[in-house]
């Protein structure tokens, strides 16, 4: 049985999209980077803990005594994070419109990276990876980027945008993966799963 241990939407839509048959689990744990965390270290880190924290729920680990326990063997829990990154800092989720206000002005003009961090733990691994791809920005004007935040997609995406929405029209190019910009890594996600279990491939 194939976990995604998160509550994305645009995971859940690139997973289905796959072909690959899961159910979903999101992962409740700290999302703060460390001090002076390197943004790959950062999104693999995350990755992994979400997904053993999601395998330790539904194996029973720290469970009540009488709660319903899937069986380890058959279960591979997928773990993901993604974040953006420029001049090495990690650009996460806004806190609020000024906080994304502030992140598209910094990524204005400029040619960034998207890192998405993934994990598959089993019972016998915990392996990981991750994807990078550049993006390359157009210039902005202060009043698109106030149009933009007032519309609240950036609210929930890493280094606020979403290349899948409205921000398409600022991003003429990028190199790499264009899935990991939107959060999930297909190719490299479908490298991990396929071969684990029979039941989880693509039909």
């Amino acid at each position: 049985m194939l976990v995604l241990a998160s509550a994305s939407p645009r995971r859940r839509e690139l997973l289905s999209q796959a072909g690959f048959s899961f159910r979903v689990h999101p992962a409740h744990i700290p999302e703060d980077p460390f001090d002076g965390e390197d943004p790959l270290a950062y999104v693999t880190r995350l990755a992994r803990e979400k997904a053993e924290s999601v395998f330790r729920e539904l194996t029973g680990v720290g469970n009540s005594p009488g709660e319903v326990r899937l069986d380890c063997e058959s279960l591979l829990v997928l773990g993901a994070d993604t974040t953006v990154t420029l001049d090495n800092q990690i650009l996460g989720k806004p806190e609020d419109a000024a906080d994304a206000a502030r992140m598209l002005r910094m990524l204005s003009g400029r040619i960034h990276r998207v890192i998405t961090g993934v994990a598959l733990v089993t019972t016998e691994v915990a392996e990981v990876a991750a994807e990078s791809t550049e993006v390359s920005f157009l210039a902005l004007t202060d009043e698109q980027i106030a149009a933009y935040v007032a519309t609240g997609e950036p609210m929930d995406k890493a280094g606020a945008y979403a290349i899948q929405g409205r921000a398409a029209r600022w991003i003429p190019r990028i190199e790499g993966c264009y899935f990991n910009v939107v959060g999930l890594p297909l190719a490299l996600v479908s490298k991990l799963i396929i071969g684990r279990h029979d039941t989880d491939s693509p039909a």
